[in-house]
């Protein structure tokens, strides 16, 4: 089942080498001892393995202590990548119009609405054009002007597309989005980047043909000396060269930038105002400089405040209330975008408790708000609508009417 190294693609599936390999550390790896299976009696009254039985025992024996190989089914439970030639892609289909409901509810409170956002990941939505789309080759990846690179300026095989949204999305429920729901968010975004007409409907018999609209679809190459091509045949060397340096060593250039003490937390917490992940990191200015030190893993870059994707330690809030709500807090992935008492993606949940604490009704309303999602109040990113139990929303806003512990 492997593919011809023509070209180089990161869902390539791996050489059969490799993949044998993966797979013996599967059989290694699924725990469990080898149970006694039945078998035909002999004759004379003894127990005649059965050959799957036998094939268990001498794997036993191969493996003492350590399991048993994989079934075919455990296997194939794995083997779930979809090749750019699109084998693996499971049949099905899925409408632009059922794409825009399973985005708005489950992908447009990291990416907006229109997969333009940049507040939490980097956009999915943007920097292509007809004219791209036409030719294959998106013409502003060699702009140094234009300010950033979006997925679908770079996305050069839409079965790389179809494969991450079905292996790794959404972001706190990864799997969870059925064949035809996949299909369909596939479809949507291939719509708000104008591949495919908003009436269409995307199946595993006409994906080959979007294939061809990809506006990036010209855009890999191998001439960068990882993997035959023109560099290599032509004695090239891997860019991954390089010289072995024990003494009197180049010293390492660091570009690093400051705020003067007065004016370091004029305009705000920079740390609170640039995204949580990629590049673009801000420094903690309401910290002393010395605080906020260089490093954090980014070389030159100041560190920024840690991410606080969790709620403090039950021990720290008031009463059993407060700890079975931040139990409930975690249990249906709030922490994801929330934080008890700081902003991560949404207001943390003092800020809404204080925003609400004149309301007679704030328990009944937020409940309804848990429940219902909604965006605009907090800013543009919206928040998708729950599925929990009603009595644990009811909960939640229990512990937000009382302040959420503060």
């Amino acid at each position: 089942m492997s593919s011809s190294p023509e070209r180089c693609h990161p869902r390539r599936r791996l050489p059969c080498s490799v993949r044998t390999a993966a797979a013996l550390l599967l059989a290694l790896c699924v725990t469990g001892a080898v149970q006694a299976q039945s078998a035909p009696k002999a004759s004379s009254g003894t127990a005649v393995p059965a050959p799957a039985a036998r094939q268990a025992a001498v794997a036993a024996a191969a493996y003492p202590g350590i399991g048993r190989p994989a079934t075919p089914a455990e296997i194939a439970a794995w083997d779930i990548d979809v090749r750019p030639d699109f084998k693996g892609l499971p049949p099905g289909s899925g409408t632009v119009a059922r794409g825009m409901e399973v985005w708005e509810a489950k992908c447009a409170s990291c990416h907006g609405i229109f997969g333009e956002s940049n507040e939490v990941f980097a956009p999915v939505i943007g920097g292509t054009t007809k004219d791209d789309i036409r030719t294959g080759r998106v013409k502003r990846l060699t702009d140094d002007s234009f300010p950033g690179r979006t997925t679908m300026m770079k996305l050069s095989n839409v079965s790389t597309l179809w494969d991450y949204i079905n292996r790794a999305m959404p972001w706190n429920a990864p799997k969870s989005l059925s064949t035809t729901d996949v299909y369909a968010v596939t479809a949507y975004i291939l719509n708000m980047a104008e591949v495919v007409p908003e009436n269409y409907t995307l199946s595993h018999t006409n994906i080959a043909e979007v294939q061809q609209r990809l506006p990036n679809r010209q855009g890999m190459t191998t001439d960068h000396g990882m993997w035959p091509g023109r560099t290599m045949v032509n004695g090239g060397k891997p860019d991954v060269r390089t010289t072995a340096c024990m003494v009197n060593c180049a010293t390492e250039a660091k570009v690093a930038s400051f705020l003067p003490d007065h004016a370091r937390n004029a305009h705000g917490n920079l740390a609170e105002q640039n995204r949580l992940v990629g590049p673009q990191v801000g420094a903690d200015t309401t910290r002393p400089p010395a605080a906020a030190a260089l490093g954090a893993g980014r070389t030159g870059a100041p560190a920024a405040a840690a991410p606080a994707v969790a709620p403090p330690a039950p021990g720290g809030t008031a009463g059993g209330a407060s700890a079975a709500a931040l139990a409930l807090f975690a249990k249906h992935g709030c922490t994801a975008c929330h934080a008890v008492d700081r902003k991560v993606l949404g207001p943390s949940m003092v800020e809404v408790a204080r925003k609400y604490a004149s309301r007679a009704d704030r328990a009944d309303y937020l409940a309804s708000r848990i429940v219902g999602g909604g965006a605009g109040v907090w800013g543009q990113i919206p928040m998708p609508a729950q599925t929990i139990p009603k009595a644990d929303a009811q909960s939640l806003a229990q512990w937000l009417a009382a302040g959420a512990g503060k």
